[in-house]
């Protein structure tokens, strides 16, 4: 008998599950920035619930405002270059072939252009160890190395609001909210932990959990559970 699973209710997509997007402050990059010299100066910090750091709005001296990322120890009417000329100083966006190694840097390009993808997160940030002249080398914060382009950009120094989840939630309706301004999927229950109409691994044993799945990779949203297209099963000896 078919199961209506919890975590595929989302595909539906009524009202329950669609982002509170109207309420966001707008994308945070720097697609809109010529590829020339820009200098602008922060106008205001913004507030923006789908963002875990605060945006800062800057005014360039081109004629565009655009949504940055906020760097740690920035305030209003603090400066912000952009181009091959800029110094290597907090907030600063430059190509990563012209960042030396060791600096610490965040919203990395993934691939020149796009805006920043990597190391957007409050309180992270990233690090250049290694240059050729095809790849540069950067530690993400998950101390996985990866290879971007050299034409790839990043912004100076670390991300705003370090130390946010280090202040305690306290209770489940603190959590409910947090997860409801970004339409997070929550609270995560594990199937052996549902009843066997709700999920294939529920039932009311507790001393013999259900079996559990395998499941291909190419599977839909909702229908992983268990083991996602595992190397080995069993118990590792």
């Amino acid at each position: 008998m078919g199961k209506n699973l919890r975590q595929q209710r989302r595909g539906r997509g009524t009202l329950r599950f669609k982002a509170p997007n109207h309420t966001f402050a707008g994308p945070a990059g720097y697609t809109d920035i010529a590829s020339t010299n820009a200098r602008g100066v922060v106008r205001d910090i913004v507030h923006c619930p789908g963002h875990s750091a605060p945006l800062l709005d800057v005014a360039f001296d081109n004629g565009q405002n655009i949504l940055m990322i906020a760097p740690d120890q920035t305030r209003v009417g603090s400066e912000i270059s952009t181009g091959e000329n800029s110094a290597i100083a907090r907030g600063n966006v430059l190509a990563l072939k012209n960042i030396p190694d060791g600096t610490e840097v965040f919203n990395l390009e993934s691939s020149p252009g796009d805006g920043g993808k990597f190391a957007r997160a409050g309180g992270n940030f990233a690090r250049v160890i290694g240059k050729t002249a095809k790849e540069i080398t950067i530690m993400l914060p998950s101390k996985k190395q990866r290879k971007f382009s050299p034409n790839c950009r990043a912004t100076i120094g670390r991300v705003a609001g370090t130390g946010k989840l280090e202040k305690p939630l306290l209770k489940a309706g603190a959590a409910h909210y947090k997860m409801k301004a970004r339409n997070r999927f929550w609270p995560h229950v594990c199937g052996q932990s549902m009843n066997a109409v709700a999920h294939p691994h529920g039932g009311k044993r507790s001393s013999k959990k259900n079996y559990s799945l395998i499941m291909p990779r190419s599977a839909p949203p909702g229908a992983k559970v268990g083991k996602i297209s595992p190397r080995r099963t069993g118990k590792k000896r």
